[in-house]
């Protein structure tokens, strides 16, 4: 199947489902989450602010307060950096209408000891779709230090991706 094919195909599962059960699902698997090896030994840990189909990830930033949250922004040409999450006075809309923080670029990315990753299916072998743009496969390579974990829904899971070179793969997954 072709990413665009599967992206279609994942998109079509999300609509069966109301809001209120993607965000009981969610809540479930930030839990998993939080009792995740890696997230209790990490203290720098790169999340994403979460959109209305994606594991709603909102509650865990507010709520992890004993670590170095970071949070994605998007700039020019198809960048992203990293920047300390501050609290939620520090969001702003950015792009796509994701909320993305204002505050200190942080730019120490071997410090990044984990990164939590969205995604629009995963297989078992820790590949991932991402939305197409390419933004976590180009970044996630400077996180030389950094446990990758992506999280999803169940039904977000597949068979097989269809990968490229550049593609990053997950270290872990958990739905």
């Amino acid at each position: 199947m072709l990413k665009s094919e599967l992206r279609k195909a994942i998109r079509e599962r999300k609509r069966r489902f109301a809001q209120e059960e993607l965000d009981e699902m969610a809540f479930y698997i930030t839990e998993k989450l939080k009792r995740h090896p890696r997230f209790a030994a990490a203290h720098t840990i790169m999340l994403y602010h979460s959109m209305p189909d994606e594991v709603n990830t909102h509650r865990l930033i507010s709520e992890t307060k004993d670590k170095t949250i970071l949070l994605p922004r998007v700039t020019g040409s198809h960048e992203m950096k990293l920047c300390v999450y501050n609290g939620p006075d520090d969001l702003r809309p950015g792009a796509y209408g994701i909320m993305e923080p204002c505050g200190s670029v942080f730019t120490r990315y071997k410090d990044v000891e984990l990164a939590i990753v969205p995604g629009m299916a995963f297989d078992i072998n820790g590949n991932r779709l991402g939305r197409g743009k390419g933004y976590y496969d180009r970044f996630l390579p400077l996180t030389v230090n950094a446990y990758k974990i992506g999280i999803c829904f169940g039904f977000q899971i597949v068979d097989k991706i269809p990968t490229e070179e550049t593609d990053i793969a997950m270290d872990d997954i958990v739905f």
